[in-house]
């Protein structure tokens, strides 16, 4: 039977915590990758969940792929492993309620390419983040390019890629790769303070909001994603959850979603 590395918890009401529990770094050996997409997966299977916090257990976030694994692997396994890497990160993105990645260590390569894959990032100021793969004559290759490129744009991409740059995430806080850097020891209450910001809104809107986020972006231009956000408003406004929101304003109480 394989080892547990990744493990779901609930923190708090209407959230789910997905926990890298492969002490001290959280490589990503085969594994793990493995047991994390099927965490993804299954995570947002329940109706009236708000958010996941993506965390970590040790000294680092995720300091990236297994490199003693991956010395015995031939070029072949190396590619089917960077692909497994980059299907778990999209299986994490695909996640249907917001994802905030809370980083309290180092999150290089592979490992902040799962945190670009999270809506969200909130991170220990001294945590150090970077993909430093053109220093080993390789590129980001779990999606890194990409996501790093759409969160931060093109330019302050190409200059963290370029020069393998690894730095704390104030900095990267500053270049918009992290969305909130605080100090160490107020990281835990952040997140959670930023989930139960989250978790307050109906559970049907946050999905509908982050599919008319990422579709209307994948579309192109902006018409064509206005229609998507269309789409998205018609069909949340018959649901019972809209209905609850009115009937609680009205009445001066907390509305009581059950995701219907």
């Amino acid at each position: 039977m394989a080892e547990t590395f990744v493990r779901v918890e609930r923190p708090a009401e209407r959230v789910a915590e997905i926990v890298l529990d492969r002490p001290p770094v959280n490589a990503l050996s085969r594994e793990m990758v493995r047991q994390l997409r099927e965490a993804a997966e299954r995570v947002g299977d329940e109706p009236t969940l708000a958010c996941v916090l993506v965390t970590a257990r040790g000294k680092a976030f995720c300091a990236g792929a297994d490199l003693k694994e991956r010395k015995g692997m031939t070029d072949d396994e190396v590619v089917a492993t960077v692909r497994g890497i980059g299907e778990m990160c999209s299986a994490v993105a695909a996640i249907p309620v917001p994802v905030i990645a809370v980083i309290g260590g180092a999150a290089l390569g592979g490992g902040l390419e799962l945190a670009l894959a999270c809506d969200l990032r909130v991170a220990a100021e001294d945590a150090k983040v970077g993909l430093p793969e053109c220093s080993l004559a390789i590129i980001p290759g779990a999606g890194g390019t990409q996501r790093l490129s759409r969160i931060a744009g093109p330019a302050v991409a190409k200059r963290w890629i370029f020069t393998a740059r690894v730095a704390p995430a104030a900095e990267a806080a500053r270049d918009g790769i992290v969305d909130l850097a605080v100090p160490r020891e107020e990281l835990r209450d952040a997140a959670l303070a930023l989930a139960g910001e989250i978790a307050r809104c109906g559970p049907l809107a946050l999905r509908a909001a982050k599919r008319a986020i990422d579709r209307g972006l994948a579309v192109g231009d902006l018409a064509a994603g206005l229609e998507v956000e269309h789409g998205e408003y018609l069909a949340i406004l018959p649901t019972e959850d809209r209905l609850e929101a009115l009937r609680a304003f009205a009445e001066k109480r907390p509305p009581r979603f059950e995701g219907r």
